[in-house]
């Protein structure tokens, strides 16, 4: 299944009306110098191992399967130092598209990315940004949450 999505910083506060909020918390049990990453999430009582192709932009290729609770407990420390926590808080958009806000929690806490997920990169070319969404940051591999799970905050986005 191939995942298109664009990534955005989020400008000034959290909107209100979220249609729904949860936790995500995730770990990384591979990840390979070309991108291709293996990882377990916890989200809403939902257990799930995914795996992304290396980053090609907007669109990669993923995979995710549903795991029973013994085996995501077995799996969980092979994580270790490789975790993030999240809030996810879920928008409509127009269009039938969703705006998944995530508000970083822990060493990440400051951190407020957007994500919108397209059916076709026609779509994603003509989706009009909405004035809340802040810098475009689609691409940049510092906010991949591989990276973020692994390396902390890019710099620039650290909280003083």
């Amino acid at each position: 299944m191939a995942e298109i999505e664009r990534s955005f910083l989020l400008k000034g506060d959290l909107p209100h009306g979220a249609d729904r909020v949860d936790r995500v918390e995730q770990g990384y049990i591979a990840i390979d110098s070309d991108g291709t990453e293996v990882r377990i999430r916890r989200r809403a009582g939902a257990l799930t191992l995914t795996v992304k192709s290396p980053d090609a932009g907007r669109t990669r290729t993923e995979e995710e399967m549903e795991l029973d609770g013994g085996r995501f407990e077995r799996l969980w420390p092979l994580t270790t130092g490789r975790r993030l926590a999240k809030d996810r808080h879920l928008f409509a958009l127009p269009g039938g598209l969703t705006a998944e806000v995530d508000v970083y929690v822990g060493a990440l806490a400051g951190l407020r990315v957007v994500e919108v997920e397209f059916s076709s990169e026609q779509e994603s070319d003509g989706f009009q940004i909405p004035d809340w969404f802040g810098p475009e940051i689609t691409g940049d591999q510092r906010y991949r949450n591989r990276e973020l799970a692994v390396h902390g905050l890019p710099r620039e986005t650290s909280p003083s």
